[in-house]
């Protein structure tokens, strides 16, 4: 056949996405008569057999037992219509090659995959000019399987030091910063100043006046991230490793440290004023991958997205108290992978509340975790009050009041070198000093206290149905 030594140009092949491909020598398109870098229509129909088993599946020519049903049906007016596009309409589509291009290529594997028995009997095959095709969708089964195997190897393998876990890892995080929801929102933001996300609100509970005055008094470090040595194991963070756990909205800060009826809950606003990175898992679900059906990766890459779309709810899913030594592990593994592992590395992550359903939380690792330490006259001193009495009763009403020495009452300057120096200045480093670099400024004006007088608890309920019947003896 003529086509045989046809070409068509890379330009028409290529549309918007770049191709992955092997071509010819500059050549005359047979098609559009332009000269370009070529592939012949052999080399195509070998590259769209490829694409097609990746990402089309065909149709079946008769109907499901049920639409027979259907058509069997005397009162039913439902006509059955095969499923698909014509075998010739999805070439040319998928390929976005002309439509005579396309029934060059039709004919070249039409002729590899027909067969004269299949013929004779009437049977269709592949690529007969009459079947139809359709799009099979991304199958992210292997995935979850693979996810599978990374929570349970945590649990009962290796906790500490897996390479197949990090591994594994790597592909569904890299490159992640790349990757877009439908709508175009990016995966990963950016957050602090001059960006939309430039604050947090973090909580705390109290049961004692003494520790909540302290909190009152300084917000900066009892508000803030705890120290190691008080750190206890999270959703995202192993026993001993502080990070930073707040929410986009005071509300829902408060909600998730689950005050109990009685108690009372600080929350402070901190403002972010260093730039960060942080991973949207609340974006996961809209995620999408494209590229040409050309492409070797690009059914990989779907799958991949359509994983992650499932993932963020995975990940954020509300677990027992009992459970969470368990099922925090893949979690805390994450967490621990992205801030110290991952292309591109991550500060933080944003993801939905499981106790506020409008809800978002943000955690900033450890890296990203450091609360700037107020400034302070040196020697001032501090007295926290949470109300006074009247005629009425008692009136709450907190308030701070900071004492500041006179300046004739300071001590002398001393001129004892570098070290003098050190000596007298508060902020004096020492060789256990936190070298982190800050990241969050509390507002101390925004401190509240809420007395937490009920919690309300949102459910769904279930009926439960009671049948009694007469027992029978059915033996023989």
């Amino acid at each position: 056949m003529s086509s045989g030594a046809a070409t068509i140009g890379d330009s028409a092949l290529t549309g918007n996405y770049g191709v992955a491909r092997t071509v010819t020598d500059e050549a005359e398109c047979s098609y559009c008569e332009e000269t370009a870098q070529c592939w012949t229509v052999e080399d195509l129909a070998d590259r769209l057999e490829t694409a097609f088993e990746h990402h089309f599946i065909r149709t079946s020519d008769q109907p499901t037992a049920w639409q027979q049903s259907l058509l069997s049906d005397r009162e039913s007016d439902y006509e059955w219509e095969r499923d698909g596009y014509p075998v010739l309409d999805a070439i040319e589509g998928a390929a976005e090659i002309s439509r005579q291009a396309a029934k060059d290529v039709l004919a070249i594997l039409d002729d590899k995959h027909g067969d004269f028995d299949s013929a004779a009997m009437g049977e269709e095959t592949e690529f007969s000019p009459d079947s139809y095709y359709e799009e099979m969708g991304p199958n992210s089964q292997v995935w979850h399987e693979e996810w599978r195997c990374f929570e349970e190897s945590l649990k009962k393998e290796a906790r500490f030091f897996s390479r197949t876990a990090a591994a594994h890892l790597a592909l569904v995080f890299g490159d992640i910063d790349k990757l877009r929801t439908r709508d175009g929102r990016p995966l990963v933001v950016d957050a602090g100043p001059q960006f939309a996300l430039n604050h947090l609100y973090r909580a705390r509970v109290f049961q004692a006046d003494e520790k909540l005055e302290e909190a009152l008094c300084r917000p900066d470090l009892h508000l803030g991230s705890p120290p190691a040595r008080l750190a206890s194991a999270g959703r995202m963070n192993a026993r001993g490793i502080s990070v930073f756990y707040g929410a986009t909205d005071a509300g829902v800060a408060i909600a998730e440290v689950r005050p109990p009826v009685g108690s009372k809950a600080a929350a402070a606003k901190f403002v972010i004023i260093r730039p960060l990175r942080l991973l949207d898992l609340t974006a996961l679900e809209k995620v999408h991958d494209r590229g040409s059906i050309f492409d070797p990766s690009l059914k990989n890459r779907v799958e991949r997205a359509a994983f992650l779309q499932s993932l963020g709810l995975r990940i954020t899913r509300p677990v027992m108290p009992d459970d969470e030594a368990f099922d925090y592990l893949a979690t805390q593994a994450i967490a621990d992978f992205l801030a110290t592992e991952n292309e591109p590395r991550l500060d933080g992550i944003i993801f939905q509340s499981a106790q506020s359903k409008e809800g978002r939380n943000v955690v900033l690792f450890h890296k990203a975790a450091r609360i700037e330490a107020m400034e302070l006259p040196k020697g001032i001193e501090f007295n926290a009050y949470s109300g006074y009495g009247t005629e009425d009763g008692w009136e709450t009403d907190y308030s701070v009041s900071e004492l500041v020495p006179p300046p004739a009452s300071l001590p002398p300057k001393e001129d004892g070198g570098v070290f003098g120096f050190l000596s007298h200045h508060e902020s004096a480093p020492r060789w256990s000093d936190d070298f982190r670099e800050a990241t969050l400024r509390v507002d101390p004006t925004s401190v509240e206290v809420h007395h937490v007088d009920w919690v309300q608890v949102q459910c769904t309920i279930y009926k439960v149905h009671r049948r009694r019947s007469e027992k029978h003896d059915w033996s023989f």
